[in-house]
């Protein structure tokens, strides 16, 4: 005895199915061929065509220009940016060796811009005893107001302080630089450090 059912299962039971039953199933699991017109992690390279889903197409890659649609329109369009904006190669980097001539030159310039200028390094004094400083100056901080102030890079062993700076005002520092570099007329090498309260 044969007996109709109605209702979801109808179709599962039975040895029949219709073609049109599984073909809307299809459209949930379909993928969209897009061009990236950037590199994205997890995703792929710049110019390549991968498959993604359409929501995420629609609603991340699109507004934000970071995909086109897969036609040939816009493959074109990606294909001659890339011709247009394809990177040069880079020039070959020519090394210039240093001698001794070169460096002696740099010493000089340095030299020079050291006698020239000022360096000012600010500090605080204690109240009550004039122009006394809280903490002395010391060697590594005249080196580095030297390297901040006139990008100049000095060794420890070049500059003579044998103690460090405790009252404001102007000091001159001897600095011993290589007899290489001649001195300035019959004069030493010296570094002028005025030292303000804060």
């Amino acid at each position: 005895m044969a007996y109709l059912q109605y209702g979801r299962n109808a179709m599962r039971k039975s040895t029949m199915h219709h073609p049109l039953l599984f073909a809307v199933q299809g459209v949930r699991y379909r993928k969209l061929e897009v061009i990236l017109t950037t590199t994205i992690d997890k995703l792929g390279k710049a110019g390549e065509t991968v498959k993604v889903a359409p929501g995420f197409f629609r609603n991340h890659l699109m507004p934000k220009l970071l995909a086109v649609p897969n036609i040939d329109k816009f493959a074109h369009l990606i294909h001659e940016q890339r011709k247009i904006y394809q990177p040069t190669e880079v020039e070959a980097v020519k090394v210039v060796v240093k001698n001794d001539e070169t460096n002696t030159k740099e010493y000089e310039a340095a030299a020079k811009r050291l006698a020239k200028t000022r360096v000012n390094i600010r500090k605080f004094i204690i109240e009550g005893k004039g122009d006394e400083l809280r903490e002395p100056v010391t060697k590594e901080e005249v080196l580095a107001e030297i390297a901040r102030q006139l990008q100049v890079h000095i060794e420890p062993e070049n500059l003579h302080l044998p103690t460090p700076l405790s009252t404001l005002g102007e000091h001159k520092v001897p600095l011993r630089l290589p007899k290489s570099i001649p001195k300035p007329a019959g004069e030493d090498w010296i570094l002028n450090i005025k030292i303000r309260k804060r």
